[in-house]
């Protein structure tokens, strides 16, 4: 009987993933600048510092009170997470008054929508290239540099995260050259900050099962890493430190599609092997997010009340499906492997039955 399709894990670890040039920004520096290596690395009195842009205060834009107690977290958050607001029909007003009444927007919809005490991002980032604080504290709590003010935007990794919406909805269309650039001034100086390892700048779907901060902001975020680490004299993070789940959405068709399929049947679940997202797939994955407790997302950090992202398959969805090692008796795991080696243009290796498969192996595979 002929081998069944494997996984070899050596030529995977040799594919890598390219990193894309971004324009610098002012710095204020407080060194020389270190050419870093091939990954990032966390930062020091000594490199290069980006100054603290104009951020605008919850004073400043007419901020609720909070109705609750802030928690300050007695630590640096891991990682600076992009979201974007999705309200749909991206406003052309880029002026300031706008942007305050954006906060105001956000702010009563997580306080009298969501039952939050407050805003639920830490930071946000207008058309019009403005910086606002969001949650209250956030801004004086970040200028300290060992604690963060602990937001609601990113589901059970709050205590990890600081949280920036960016206003708009990209899932079809670019950010302004305004927004991008406030982007990258506010992200370089959090970074400054809390020494942040450039690989931890994320986007929302590389915690959760959502669509944010939308296709296109999400494709640019190697390049905000690169805009960063030019900003402050670091070298981007490139390949396995940044390889994530895809997201899958009803409708989608393929080989990664067919090969959730394969994994969801493994699990007990009756669904068609067609690489075709449909409602029995659909109605799977949100029974086994249910089955775990992961709450469907219409991404709550901002308004998003435009798409149910229920029975989406993502980040937070992957890992319960992909099995760390397989076995002769375990033929849909071997199929779904087999399903994604062949849909590469290279082809597949063979490897014996039995094999571990990390869930970076599995990211490499997906990708």
């Amino acid at each position: 009987m002929a081998a069944q399709p494997g996984f070899d894990r050596r030529a995977l670890i040799r594919g890598g993933m390219a990193a894309t040039a971004a324009g610098a920004i002012g710095l204020s520096a407080a060194g020389t600048a270190h050419a870093a290596g091939p990954t990032s690395r966390p930062l020091r009195a000594s490199r290069a510092t980006a100054a603290e842009p104009r951020i605008y205060t919850t004073e400043e834009w007419g901020a609720r009170p909070a109705s609750g107690e802030i928690v300050i977290e007695n630590h640096k958050p891991t990682y600076i997470v992009v979201h974007h607001t999705a309200e749909p029909g991206n406003s052309e007003d880029y002026t300031l008054e706008h942007a305050k009444q954006i906060c105001r927007d956000i702010q009563d919809h997580h306080m009298d929508g969501n039952g939050w005490s407050d805003t639920g991002q830490q930071f946000t980032n207008s058309r019009g290239g403005f910086r606002l604080e969001g949650r209250h504290k956030s801004l004086e709590v970040v200028r300290g540099g060992t604690q963060h003010v602990q937001g609601a935007n990113v589901g059970d990794h709050n205590s990890e995260v600081i949280g920036i919406e960016n206003e708009g909805l990209y899932t079809d269309v670019d950010v302004p050259a305004a927004l991008w650039d406030s982007l990258v001034q506010l992200v370089a100086w959090i970074a400054t900050q809390y020494g942040t390892d450039l690989a931890n700048i994320k986007g929302h779907r590389d915690f959760n099962s959502t669509e944010c901060p939308g296709e296109i902001l999400y494709g640019r975020l190697q390049e905000l890493r690169d805009a960063v680490g030019n900003a402050l004299g670091l070298s981007a993070p490139t390949g396995d430190d940044v390889l994530a789940w895809p997201l899958l959405k009803p409708g989608a068709v393929g080989a990664r599609v067919r090969a959730a399929q394969h994994l969801l049947r493994g699990k007990g679940f009756e669904v068609p092997v067609n690489g075709v997202f449909g409602t029995d797939t659909k109605r799977a994955v949100a029974e086994l997010a249910d089955r775990h407790g992961i709450k469907h997302h219409t991404c709550s950090a901002s308004f998003h009340r435009t798409t149910d992202e229920t029975g989406y398959l993502g980040s937070d969805i992957w890992p319960l499906l992909t099995p760390s090692s397989r076995t002769a008796g375990d033929g849909e795991t071997a199929d779904a492997v087999g399903t994604l080696l062949r849909s590469r243009p290279s082809g597949g290796t063979r490897a014996a039955s039995g094999d571990k498969l990390t869930q970076t192996d599995w990211k490499r595979l997906l990708s």
